[in-house]
């Protein structure tokens, strides 16, 4: 089985419209469509840009009001998914749940149906400035691709969460994020690629470029993407497939073969899936 997955550094940058949202959204969804992408993968709280709109009075909007676009941000991703045949995965949005906020990764299949994974690890800035609360469970969503995994950025810092993705049968993780300084970024890019090494599977991350000079704490990014997947021998050496310029507004796209993933499972140069010592620590189902 193979697909062709497209990865969107997102350009932040102020707006006026949800219009003007839908249309920097439809031009990334219509490049990775030329390209004839399986999958696109758009970054965490890139929908935070929503709030650069600012209010009548002409300032700019809380996180308590990016649910307010949830449906005009789903109705937006699901006609574009079924216009483009493409599975999207349309980033993060926060969205409302009685009286808690989420950060929600959404899969916008292109029959119209949309999964959600909820963030599972809230970083301390998430949970003191904008007060979100993490989710409560782990899902994987079947394609007629494959098998996938939604996890947001700082969850994928801990490996727990990705063994478990990969128990699930998982074989691709897609891995939205948003970080504002190369520590953070390079947490994320690093960590992408122990998951990938530890579990053999395929690794998509991508982030937000660019700036919201008027929304608290989306004033700086730092973002690339990157199509990572296990160190062996059919893998490129350094485990990039593709990687994006650092802090520019483009597309990378890549070729995943799932094919070589259970080759190297059964007969790699190591075989770390297989390798686990649950005699020694547990396994995770």
């Amino acid at each position: 089985m193979k697909l062709r997955v497209s990865a969107v550094q997102y350009h932040l940058h102020t707006i006026n419209s949800f219009e003007e949202f839908a249309n920097q959204v439809e031009h990334y969804i219509k490049t990775a469509q030329e390209f004839d992408a399986d999958f696109v993968l758009f970054p965490e709280f890139f929908t935070t840009q929503l709030m650069s709109i600012g209010n009548e009075q002409g300032q700019p909007l809380t996180i308590q009001d990016l649910p307010d676009f949830t449906e005009q941000y789903r109705s937006l991703f699901i006609n574009l998914a079924k216009q483009t045949k493409m599975h999207i995965i349309g980033g993060t949005h926060v969205i409302r749940k009685g009286d808690r906020l989420y950060n929600v990764a959404h899969l916008f299949y292109p029959d119209g149906r949309v999964a959600e994974q909820a963030k599972l690890h809230i970083t301390p800035t998430e949970v003191k400035e904008w007060n979100m609360s993490p989710g409560d469970g782990l899902q994987v969503f079947e394609t007629d691709k494959g098998t996938i995994a939604m996890l947001t950025c700082y969850d994928i810092e801990f490996p727990e969460i990705v063994r478990m993705a990969k128990a699930k049968g998982a074989d691709v993780i897609f891995c939205p994020s948003c970080t504002d300084d190369r520590h953070g970024f390079h947490r994320v890019r690093y960590t992408s690629h122990a998951r990938a090494v530890e579990n053999q599977v395929y690794v998509v991350t991508t982030g937000t470029v660019g700036s919201l000079p008027t929304v608290d704490f989306m004033r700086a990014n730092f973002g690339q993407a990157a199509v990572i997947t296990p160190n062996d021998i059919p893998f490129p050496p350094r485990g990039i497939l593709v990687e994006g310029e650092i802090n520019h507004d483009m597309v990378v796209t890549a070729d995943l073969d799932l094919e070589l993933l259970y080759q190297v499972r059964e007969k790699g140069s190591v075989t770390t899936w297989r390798d686990r010592r649950t005699d020694l620590y547990p396994d995770w189902k």
